[in-house]
């Protein structure tokens, strides 16, 4: 039986491993190519959620494609502790460990990283179903993002 990991127990692999790597400092022009980039896919994501019937497997590429946004966004917010992380799970555990005024829940993050690995790894489709579990919340914590990295930018600019 496979336990839940916890917030404070990932944090504490992840650092004990060496998956926070300290950058030199912080690259604007990066995080702004990296937000670019994930708005994009956020577009191309909306245009097909409005088409997807649900019963369609579509589903399974939008829910990685919304899990790829949310990745690539979290991943691009770090830059700006000046830390890149090794793996997704240690980008996750560093934003709810040193951002708690963004109020986020690790188990969300484990929800949609074991739901997009299933699919990747074990061929575990997500559906409709899957998608609409976590629709609000990924929305939420994609806008959340996107408005603390536009901050940043225009302190760091």
């Amino acid at each position: 039986m496979l336990r839940e990991k916890t917030l404070t127990g990932t944090f504490a692999a992840c650092s004990n491993e060496g998956s926070f790597t300290p950058l030199a400092k912080i690259d604007a022009d990066q995080v702004r190519a990296m937000l670019t980039v994930a708005l994009a896919d956020l577009d191309t994501l909306n245009e097909l959620r409005k088409k997807a019937p649900e019963t369609s497997k579509q589903w399974n590429a939008i829910y990685k494609l919304a899990y790829d946004v949310l990745h690539t966004i979290s991943e691009s917010f770090l830059v700006f502790d000046k830390t890149k992380a090794r793996t997704h799970e240690c980008v996750f555990a560093y934003l709810c460990e040193k951002h708690p005024e963004l109020e986020f829940d690790w188990s969300f993050f484990e929800k949609v990283r074991t739901v997009r690995n299933r699919s990747l790894y074990y061929g575990e489709a997500a559906s409709y179903k899957h998608w609409k579990e976590v629709e609000l919340q990924m929305n939420l914590y994609i806008n959340t993002l996107k408005k603390a990295i536009e901050t940043q930018l225009k302190v760091h600019s």
